[in-house]
């Protein structure tokens, strides 16, 4: 999550409490998540995708940006119609372990093309 997030703030030139501040965050607990010491909660975890304009599969290393595609953040409706089962997906990967989720991890860069 911290690398994803680190690389969409300085692609789009901003710093830890500016992403903070549009997050609702303390600018403190923003750098703490970008250094891999937390993970967000699934509100904020939505909240930072959209301060980023990063998809959430990206930001949780499920997919790359390059699969995921701009789209979803330029309006189409395809994409914007799939927001709930992002939701979803969230939803339970929030409720899953660590070591859960680094399975999900390795089984979904298994599937993946390569970066």
């Amino acid at each position: 999550m911290g690398e994803a997030a680190r690389g969409a703030r300085l692609r789009a030139g901003l710093t830890q409490a500016d992403v903070a501040g549009r997050v609702g965050i303390a600018a403190e607990v923003y750098g703490r998540m970008e250094r891999g010491k937390m993970m967000p909660s699934v509100p904020t975890l939505f909240r930072l995708c959209l301060a980023l304009r990063l998809s959430a599969d990206v930001g949780l290393g499920l997919a790359t940006a390059a699969s995921v595609g701009a789209a979803l953040w330029e309006g189409d409706s395809l994409h914007r119609d799939q927001l709930p089962e992002m939701r979803k997906v969230l939803r339970l990967l929030r409720r899953m372990s660590r070591s859960q989720l680094n399975l999900m991890n390795q089984v979904a860069s298994a599937i993946l093309p390569e970066r």
